[in-house]
């Protein structure tokens, strides 16, 4: 089981006319990485930002930028991402006809590499590409917007991929992202996740609540 559970705050549901400030809090909160929630309105029903703002955003927090890409195609703007400064790119198998080369690309450009599955993407998604990922995010709500509820059948899709990561021997993040509260972070994490993507219950009351809401999260 893993052992070192890691908190991403989402700024998707954090204050957006104050972003800088908002990720600066998290960031001096105890937040593990930053989780920027990419979204074309076209993969996925909403609209969040692109490279640039990822660029201004850069400068506030030395913390890992984790950031999911919900946009199709993804290939051609996996190099500008990259130069905006995200740590981590993460692809859907949807989002593009190779897969496999997305995640080339991502480590050729000298990125982390993860995949992410939908509700309704089986687990075996992952199994040619298992060798090229550093993190494997299930999404436990559809994606697209924030502040939904936490979809059951994503446990047992935790459990079967921790045991395909640990059968590989490496060391690759196994996130889960869509409804983690209080109540919920405990399931994922028994379930085997180490890295928890939570914006509501974060960014709830003001700054000086997000210490708190961080560690109860982590457990």
């Amino acid at each position: 089981m893993p052992q070192n559970i890691r908190i991403a705050p989402s700024i998707l549901a954090a204050d957006f006319a104050a972003m800088g400030e908002e990720i600066r809090a998290v960031d001096q909160a105890g937040a593990d990485y930053i989780h920027v929630d990419v979204m074309d309105g076209h993969f996925v029903p909403n609209l969040t930002i692109g490279p640039p703002v990822i660029a201004k955003l850069r400068p506030h927090s030395a913390k890992t930028f984790d950031v999911h890409l919900m946009i199709t195609p993804v290939d051609p703007l996996l190099d500008a991402f990259a130069e905006a400064g995200a740590d981590i790119l993460t692809v859907h198998p949807e989002a593009g006809p190779h897969v496999h080369r997305s995640l080339q690309r991502i480590k050729a450009l000298g990125k982390k590499a993860g995949i992410s599955l939908n509700p309704a993407t089986p687990a075996d998604a992952v199994d040619h590409v298992l060798d090229l990922v550093d993190l494997v995010l299930v999404m436990s709500v559809n994606p697209g917007f924030g502040g939904q509820s936490f979809i059951p059948s994503a446990l047992d899709k935790i459990k079967t991929l921790r045991a395909k990561i640990d059968a590989t021997g490496r060391t690759i993040d196994l996130e889960v992202d869509g409804g983690i509260t209080a109540e919920t972070a405990p399931q994922a994490i028994a379930a085997g996740a180490d890295v928890l993507v939570a914006g509501s219950a974060v960014f709830t009351g003001d700054a000086a609540a997000y210490a708190t809401n961080i560690a109860t999260l982590r457990g």
